[in-house]
């Protein structure tokens, strides 16, 4: 009877497609080897060359990035980087394989949760990543593939071409909202062309450094941003229960050129 049982099993994982055999093991095991790309993307080893060159770097599920399938506007990109599930995340880096700018951004957590939504551009078809440090040294990385058209970080901006950004530049605008577990939402947008330097006759200029402080001005957020973010940038950052923001938050950072960014967030 023993030998009918494991006999039936062998013809039963032969019949299974091998598909279907390697999502399961994806699922049921959250870490995956640094050389087995699970986007099998050809670029993987430039990346892992490049970003984390001689440091451990595990593939992991628990880094969650969400984009769209296909991008409809290769100029503004939705994408979210979550990676509340690994606790202790000291940094965050964003980054395309195919873009001619490989950083997007990246964000330390401090106080916020460790997930970060916003939108930037998109040259080609291409896996967005998040690599997340943990306290030992070790990046996690996770990603999706995303599609574009093409013409996203080579474009110029359209408030390049508009007299008004200079009078409104780095002006600020957001709101707080709470949320159900106790938290809060903030989300914020700041007036800049963010040129990438790749359009003809356009040098680069481009918000560098924000950071998000509460109204006693202990940070919740540092976030480093790079040309590929999208023009007027929108940032969403979420809160827990023990770092809300006291009803104001303190947005402050400045651009390339040294122009300052100041103004606060209320509900």
């Amino acid at each position: 009877m023993l030998d009918v049982m494991r006999l039936t099993a062998l013809v039963v994982a032969a019949l299974l497609p091998f598909g279907a055999m390697s999502a399961t093991s994806m699922v049921s095991t959250p870490l995956g080897h640094p050389d087995r790309d699970p986007l099998e993307s050809p670029r993987w080893g430039d990346m892992r060359k490049f970003f984390f060159d001689g440091q451990n770097v595990v593939f992991d599920s628990r880094v969650r990035v969400s984009g769209p399938e296909v991008a409809e506007d290769s100029l503004n990109v939705p994408i979210t980087v979550d990676v509340t599930a690994l606790p202790g995340v000291e940094e965050v880096v964003v980054f395309a394989d195919f873009n001619p700018i490989l950083k997007v951004l990246s964000f330390h957590p401090e106080r916020a949760r460790a997930s970060l939504g916003f939108r930037f551009k998109l040259q080609q078809s291409s896996p967005v990543r998040a690599a997340a440090r943990m306290p030992d040294g070790t990046w996690h990385v996770g990603g999706t593939w995303v599609k574009a058209t093409g013409g996203g970080c080579t474009a110029p901006s359209l408030g390049s071409a508009s007299p008004e950004w200079q009078d409104r530049l780095n002006e600020v605008s957001g709101r707080i909202w709470p949320r159900v577990d106790g938290g809060e939402r903030v989300r914020m947008r700041i007036i800049h062309p963010m040129d990438t330097g790749l359009a003809s006759g356009i040098p680069a200029f481009y918000i560098e450094d924000l950071i998000l402080a509460d109204h006693a001005g202990a940070d919740l957020i540092r976030i480093h941003a790079f040309e590929p973010v999208s023009e007027n940038p929108t940032f969403t950052i979420d809160l827990p229960a023990d770092a809300a923001s006291g009803g104001r938050i303190h947005a402050r950072g400045r651009d390339n050129n040294g122009n300052p960014i100041d103004a606060w967030v209320t509900p």
